[in-house]
């Protein structure tokens, strides 16, 4: 990289010389007409000083050229680290885009079976209710099919010859008069 910039900026001077030298060759005095107006200005004293004055305080024209040659490498290494880093960008960028997709698919995925999964909630729910409206509601038949089984109960053992007193009971949950049976003798 060091070496290409030393024959880039050889080059460059080399061609700034070469430019500089064509600039001056000579011409043939008899060739060149003069008009009496342009004669008085140009032997007027400022203008001679004016020309003197910019070449004394102005660089030399080859301090110039390897002033330019030197912000030439400073901008062409700038330019190739920004070419750089635009090439990471871009490969960062197609990197993150193609994460983007995929994250994107994951994500209508799992929306999919997010929106299954409220309805299979819902019908759980739907039903859970339905099953204690149910079990609630079969609770007083239920109570009246053991009333009744044990209503007949006590008459078979009355057709048995069995005594049987009745106590009255309160049970916690219905509240009903159950006969107990208490065998005798």
């Amino acid at each position: 990289m060091q070496s290409n910039k030393k024959i880039i900026c050889s080059k460059f001077l080399l061609i700034t010389i070469g430019l500089l030298q064509g600039c001056t060759t000579n011409q043939n005095p008899e060739e060149v007409l003069v008009h009496p107006d342009l004669t008085e200005i140009l032997q007027g004293d400022s203008v001679a000083r004016r020309f003197q004055e910019s070449s004394m305080q102005g660089p030399t024209v080859v301090e110039s050229a390897i002033e330019l040659s030197e912000k030439y490498t400073r901008l062409s290494d700038e330019a190739s680290v920004l070419r750089q880093q635009n090439k990471d960008l871009v490969a960062q960028n197609k990197q993150f885009k193609t994460q983007i997709i995929a994250i994107e698919k994951q994500l209508k995925q799992t929306q999919k079976e997010l929106n299954e999964a409220n309805e299979i909630l819902i019908e759980m729910r739907i039903e859970l209710n339905n099953w204690k409206s149910d079990v609630l509601g079969f609770r007083n038949e239920m109570r009246n099919a053991e009333t009744a089984q044990l209503e007949a109960l006590l008459k078979i053992l009355q057709v048995l010859g069995g005594e049987y007193k009745t106590e009255t009971a309160q049970s916690a949950t219905s509240g009903s008069t159950i006969a107990s049976l208490i065998p005798s003798g």
